[in-house]
């Protein structure tokens, strides 16, 4: 019992700084390539942080218990929804705002893809199809977003250095990224071999592990994100990284997984509370991003008290 305690805080740990590896590495690439702060966040910082959503998936699909992963992402999405979101509010002067219109748009793409998952699962199961449809949807939304440059570009003039330099630093960062994607491998291994002991000696269901604790886990990078870029006054980038921490694992890392192992879910009874709790907070996000397009310290009170009460009725629930 102690042992693969032991090996979840430590694969958890690990999942935090090599995701912190990651992020880093790959926001230096993307002002490399000269992506807008909101892209960067995005596509960059999201994609990275949704790593151990995929490590996790592609490692509990290929042991196939893929409902772990389903359970994670639906996790992962609920906290960067509702924790995520409140924590960054809190910490910014004036609340999150969200002006833009790549933003008022991406913000519909995130509610769509936070409840996709749960419709196309209302039959029992995510066949290959439905992980293809996932997969399509987030190639949907990446047509949209690089369609036209001025949603994309940014030339950046405040770090002029020479070519080469900057070229070598390139390379440090992808070592950088790529030790990073090991040590994701190694720690996905931990996660999931301790979720199943869990989940057996407490007779609780691998769905319910996933929701409560590794999403959490694997939602840390994107709360701390959050948090620092509110802190420092980088608000522009912090809706970018949430909305992305959730379009990516729900259609991209879940449609991968599907394809590589279909999810089977007989009893959904487990997933009742966390599904209605997720469908809430993704129609509340959306409302509060488009009335006065902004997300005020008020409406992150109410995510971060959306997010406590599930944690109290799904304890008491078990």
């Amino acid at each position: 019992m102690n042992l693969y305690i032991g090996i979840f805080i430590a694969s958890c740990v690990l999942l935090y700084f090599s995701g912190e590896w990651i992020v880093k590495g790959l926001m230096r690439i993307g002002r490399f390539l000269g992506w807008k702060e909101f892209v960067v966040a995005f596509f960059v910082m999201a994609f990275a942080a949704s790593l151990p959503n995929l490590f996790i998936g592609i490692t509990s699909a290929l042991r196939q218990i893929p409902q772990l992963s389903f359970g994670d992402i639906a996790g992962n999405n609920l906290v960067a929804l509702t924790l995520g979101v409140a924590l960054a509010a809190f910490f910014a002067k004036g609340g999150l705002p969200a002006e833009s219109r790549t933003i008022q748009t991406t913000s519909i793409f995130t509610m769509m893809a936070a409840v996709l998952p749960l419709i196309l699962i209302l039959d029992g199961n995510l066949s290959r199809i439905d992980g293809i449809l996932l997969i399509a949807f987030f190639v949907l939304y990446l047509v949209w977003l690089f369609s036209k440059k001025e949603r994309f570009v940014k030339v950046y003039n405040d770090h002029k250095i020479p070519v080469l330099k900057e070229f070598k630093l390139f390379i440090k960062d992808l070592g950088r990224v790529i030790l990073g994607i090991i040590c994701l491998i190694i720690a996905a291994q931990g996660v999931v071999a301790s979720a199943q002991f869990f989940a057996v000696h407490f007779n609780l269901s691998l769905i319910l592990i996933g929701v409560l604790i590794t999403g959490l886990g694997s939602a840390l990078p994107e709360i701390y994100f959050a948090i620092i870029s509110a802190r420092k006054g980088e608000t522009w980038m912090i809706l970018g990284d949430l909305m992305g921490a959730v379009i990516i694992p729900a259609t991209l890392v879940l449609g991968i997984v599907v394809l590589i192992s279909p999810i089977e879910i007989a009893d959904f009874s487990p997933f009742a509370i966390a599904r209605f709790f997720l469908i809430i907070a993704a129609i509340f996000f959306l409302f509060f991003v488009k009335t006065d397009r902004k997300i005020t310290a008020k409406e992150a009170f109410f995510l971060l008290s959306l997010y406590l009460v599930f944690i109290v009725v799904e304890v008491l629930a078990r």
